[in-house]
């Protein structure tokens, strides 16, 4: 597999970016938070490795925000 796409979302409750992968053969699928974009990355990359055989993980893992980010400034 070349590329996956996980879906991102704000959990309104929590406040953490919440981001979801469903194996297309029914194998499955990964699904992980983050408090930040940061955090998120990092624990994408981490459930992604344990989710797949080694030799067997994507090249590359692209991130989809279902809702636009917005950027508050003070």
């Amino acid at each position: 597999m070349e590329e996956i796409t996980l879906q991102v979302q704000r959990d309104e409750q929590s406040g953490r970016l919440v981001a979801w992968w469903d194996d297309p053969d029914g194998a499955g699928g990964i699904t992980t938070q983050g408090q930040d974009l940061r955090d998120l990355q990092q624990q994408i990359t981490e459930a992604v490795s344990v989710h797949f055989d080694e030799g067997a993980a994507p090249r590359r893992i692209r991130i989809h925000f279902v809702s636009d980010p917005i950027l508050v400034q003070a």
